[in-house]
């Protein structure tokens, strides 16, 4: 049977911006569900609920950015859902410089709106029953680099050091943007390395 793979997509997009990466699960035999929720007037804990009775069912997932963290607050609440692996693309599990640097400023807060917490706090180190692999890129080309005071690699909007959560099963670094996660043939080819092994690929 077909695995499901629940997507989720980050702050300001539309579920659509995943749709490239579930054109490509789907070529690879996967059941791609996209996953919407407002980033800004909702938040992640309006969206929580609908991402729970996604994931009552067995499933893998694979999100960006805020997407990530709110997959991984979910699971880390409730490790009792049958998730298997959860892939993230440049989620700042460790908490955002970026967004911390826009809720100093008014209109950078109101455009975070209920994500702001989340984004600035990051989560727990992993220790749920799934695989959670991590997908960065260090190509500096965003504004979040503006807001962020970023010295170290970073995708431009965050930081590779951002992204490693203690008790990743996996991480890796591309040269790419944050949003170039969305798109780009290496990060889907790791991802689905991931999703059928548990550890991403060699590099190509």
């Amino acid at each position: 049977m077909a695995r499901r793979v629940v997507l989720l997509h980050g702050l300001w997009m539309p579920r659509a911006s995943m749709a490239w990466h579930a054109r490509r699960l789907r070529r690879a035999g996967f059941v791609p569900q996209l996953f919407g929720y407002g980033t800004v007037t909702g938040g992640p804990a309006a969206a929580m609920p609908g991402l729970l009775a996604r994931l009552q069912e067995p499933a893998d997932v694979l999100a960006h950015s805020l997407g990530g963290l709110l997959a991984v607050r979910t699971l880390q609440a409730h490790p009792e859902l049958p998730v298997g692996r959860i892939v993230c693309l440049g989620s700042p599990l460790c908490g955002s410089a970026a967004a911390v640097g826009m809720a100093r400023r008014p209109f950078g807060a109101a455009s975070l709106g209920r994500s702001a917490r989340l984004l600035r706090r990051g989560c727990r180190p992993w220790t749920g029953p799934g695989e959670l692999g991590m997908i960065a890129g260090n190509l500096p080309m965003g504004f979040g680099r503006f807001f962020g005071g970023f010295s170290d690699p970073n995708d431009g909007t965050v930081a590779v050091a951002e992204t490693r959560l203690d008790g990743l099963a996996d991480h890796v670094v591309l040269p790419t943007s944050h949003s170039g996660l969305l798109v780009s043939k290496e990060a889907s080819r790791q991802a689905l390395h991931f999703l059928h092994h548990g550890r991403f690929a060699p590099p190509a």
